[in-house]
């Protein structure tokens, strides 16, 4: 089984974020990681590896320091790492980075496709199924369980208050949620061989059958009107009540909002 997981280095916000003029993030200042989501879709990758010995390619697009998850998903046990990067890619909305992601995939060979639900830099959820419309295979997203057996997998689908149990044949594609499972550390010995690894390196002329108008910003539709940092709350408001009163007045304020 060949499986691919679709990584995105993203900002670590407890560094604070950075903007370009152009409303866009200025990925190159701050501090980043692995997100989250994609990182539980890793896992669930190398258990599915552990179980079937299954072989996994990580791919993620961005800047040339992008290369940084990708070594990191080695060290976990990752198979394969690709870096899709060039100057026209910059800039991308979900649209161009999906269309980018897809004309990667398209070189190579896969049973199975995993992707994080949606990246704490966007929080569209948007890419995954992009994906998987522009390959022409089936999707099923926000996984909190994922089993394979008899060439399908079978996924626990999140949804409200219960889930839903899913089942497609695959060649297929699945997002993953953050509490899909507890991803793995890095051992010493995996991060010394990751960085004797050969990342390989994509550019535009790598992308198939993808056309320049769907790419980077220029192919991006999704327009930034205003960005900023997130806004600094109020103190709310203060109230000094004995108990009784207290249970009142919260009481109060929970019917006056509606919560009961």
């Amino acid at each position: 089984m060949k499986i691919v997981v679709c990584v995105k280095q993203v900002p670590d916000t407890k560094g604070g974020v950075k903007f370009k003029p152009d409303g866009t993030l200025d990925r190159a200042a701050m501090l980043t990681i692995m997100n989250p989501d994609d990182k539980a879709g890793l896992e669930a990758a190398l258990r599915l590896k552990d179980q079937y010995g299954a072989e996994v390619t990580v791919v993620t697009m961005g800047l040339p320091k992008a290369e940084e998850v990708l070594r990191e998903a080695l060290a976990m046990g990752a198979d394969k790492g690709i870096l899709v990067t060039d100057r026209v890619l910059g800039g991308a909305d979900t649209w161009a980075t999906s269309q980018t992601l897809a004309g990667a995939i398209r070189n190579l060979d896969y049973d199975l496709i995993i992707t994080g639900r949606q990246a704490i830099d966007g929080d569209t959820a948007q890419v995954g199924p992009q994906i998987s419309e522009h390959l022409g295979i089936p999707v099923i997203s926000y996984a909190q369980k994922i089993e394979v057996k008899d060439n399908s997998v079978i996924v626990e689908r999140l949804y409200d208050d219960r889930y839903h149990v899913v089942k497609a044949q695959m060649p297929c594609l699945v997002t993953a949620l953050a509490e899909l499972n507890q991803p793995r550390y890095m051992t010493p010995g995996g991060i010394f061989d990751a960085y004797k690894a050969e990342i390989t390196v994509w550019g535009r002329a790598d992308l198939k059958d993808v056309e320049d108008s769907n790419l980077g910003l220029k192919g991006s539709p999704t327009q930034i009107a205003k960005a900023s940092d997130k806004v600094r709350k109020g103190a709310g408001e203060k109230v000094a009540l004995d108990p009784t009163e207290a249970v009142a007045y919260i009481m109060d304020k929970l019917t006056e909002k509606h919560v009961i």
